[in-house]
């Protein structure tokens, strides 16, 4: 049975409260190693520590703050953020954090301000980056390029775009790309474009759990699972068995997240 990583999985607060011991067996079964939190918010922070807690070397806990959850005033969030991390802290990476203008992009200066704050936390605290960009891939990568020799590393979450926009993500060479269900949808171009622009040792494997679920699964309630329908696209689009996509996924896992790699004892 393949062994994987699900890099990205919101397995808190009220959605998963009546069966997350449930899903985290699921998911034990199903071959998951380990699953990475990303919160969104002050709140959201707080319930991953408490998940990772609760499944000690199993779950893992990220820290920041969603492009379309920022408060008005960053300043009281961004201190609560740097005071997380001094001293001993759990957490592997500094996210969800990025640029999102699907829905509404008037608060773009604001999102562009808190993606450049967290950025000099990930460096400061040399953290990888759990990257969200939707509708943005412009502002966001004129704005990494401001940080240029600064060795950023991390994930471009849930990436459904072109072979162009695929490679230049990959010009940042800390980075891989998440992927999850969409690969499985019926009119995802993903297929083609992982074939076309970007190899295997530049992916990790991701939920998004509750949402994305693949399938033949979709519609319901994502959970990390899931990720076995995932490995098997996966393995059809590149040629190889799921054994090899699961260990080569989780390769680039452990070497993006080394504070996760390290408490795991890998």
């Amino acid at each position: 049975m393949p062994r994987f990583i699900d890099t990205h999985a919101h397995l808190y607060g009220d959605t998963y409260a009546d069966d997350l011991e449930a899903v985290i067996d699921r998911a034990k079964a199903a071959g998951c190693m380990a699953v990475f939190l990303p919160p969104t918010d002050l709140e959201s922070i707080n319930e991953c520590r408490s998940v990772a807690e609760r499944f000690e070397g199993f779950a893992f806990p990220m820290i920041g703050l969603h492009p379309e959850d920022l408060p008005d005033d960053l300043e009281p969030a961004l201190r609560y953020i740097e005071d997380q991390l001094s001293g001993e802290h759990p957490f592997i990476a500094i996210g969800e954090v990025g640029l999102d203008y699907y829905w509404d992009s008037s608060r773009a200066e604001l999102q562009k301000e808190a993606f450049r704050r967290q950025i000099e936390i990930a460096v400061n605290h040399r953290l990888p980056l759990m990257i969200h960009s939707r509708k943005a891939q412009s502002d966001l990568l004129q704005i990494l390029r401001e940080f240029k020799g600064a060795e950023l590393s991390g994930v471009f979450h849930c990436f459904g775009g072109s072979v162009g926009k695929a490679r230049e993500l990959l010009a940042f060479s800390g980075f891989c790309l998440g992927i999850g269900g969409t690969l499985t949808f019926r009119k995802s171009i993903l297929p083609e474009v992982l074939a076309e622009g970007v190899p295997l040792n530049r992916i990790v494997l991701e939920t998004d759990a509750p949402y994305m679920a693949p399938v033949p699964v979709r519609g319901t309630r994502n959970e990390p699972a899931n990720i076995c329908h995932v490995i098997a696209r996966l393995a059809e689009v590149y040629g190889t068995t799921e054994d090899a996509v699961a260990e080569q996924t989780t390769l680039n896992a452990l070497r993006t997240f080394p504070l996760a790699a390290a408490r795991m004892g890998m």
